[in-house]
């Protein structure tokens, strides 16, 4: 990167998504998959509208975000464009903040608890499309249903008449090679298999191509595209 493109922050951010996209295209060429089976979430936590504007404007649709109060103010500064993207929350989302979420984004990946899936469903006025949060790794410290609860929280879900199920979500554990949460990717693309859900969202920066080579559908990426927050 040279100095002037270091100096506005459009051209680094369209330079960004360039090396994520030809990163994706590696990995989905090393799967045999079309690069267009990858929807790339770019978190915007922490990140200004401004920025949400540029990775529009580089060609970004799909957009995440982790606390509704943030979204509302963000989005709202982008109405000349809020029709055209894709907004997902992507982070623990609190009971009490179901009735504005369901107002606010378009998809809710972080469903992790049958409490919180009934409270949507109440809310919602319309279908809402939801993937399914899975601590497959059993971290104490991570959200989401367990595997061994799957089954019935899958049955549960699907019958709320607001919600459309697309599929299940994860957050792999924090490694030094990417290399070791492949089994974490490959056991939920199994189990995304066997329910037959057309959506797995699953990778982050530091661990997305491996994610894409088991199956991810949609890789939440921050840091790759807007670099470090502050």
């Amino acid at each position: 990167m040279d100095k002037s493109e270091a100096d506005d922050p459009g051209r680094t951010i369209a330079a960004n998504v360039e090396s994520v996209r030809q990163r994706l295209a590696a990995a989905c060429k090393r799967s045999g998959r079309e690069i267009s089976t990858v929807k790339v979430v770019a978190v915007t936590k922490n990140f200004p509208a401004e920025a949400v504007r540029m990775a529009f404007q580089s060609g970004l649709r799909h957009f995440g975000e982790n606390r509704v109060q943030e979204a509302q103010a963000k989005y709202a500064e982008l109405g000349d464009i809020r029709s055209k993207l894709t907004l997902h929350f992507i982070g623990h989302l609190q009971t009490n903040k179901a009735r504005d979420t369901v107002k606010t984004v378009d998809i809710i990946q972080s469903v992790d608890s049958l409490r919180l899936a009934n409270l949507l469903n109440g809310n919602a006025t319309k279908k809402m499309p939801v993937l399914i949060q899975v601590n497959i790794a059993w971290e104490d410290s991570k959200y989401g249903f367990s595997v061994d609860d799957l089954d019935a929280s899958v049955k549960a879900i699907e019958e709320l008449p607001n919600l459309e199920l697309l599929g299940l979500m994860t957050i792999a554990p924090a490694v030094d090679d990417p290399e070791k949460v492949r089994p974490v990717f490959r056991k939920l693309r199994d189990l995304n298999e066997r329910f037959g859900f057309k959506e797995l969202s699953m990778g982050m920066t530091d661990d997305f191509e491996v994610a894409v080579e088991e199956g991810a559908t949609m890789v939440r990426i921050g840091r790759a595209i807007f670099g470090e927050r502050s």
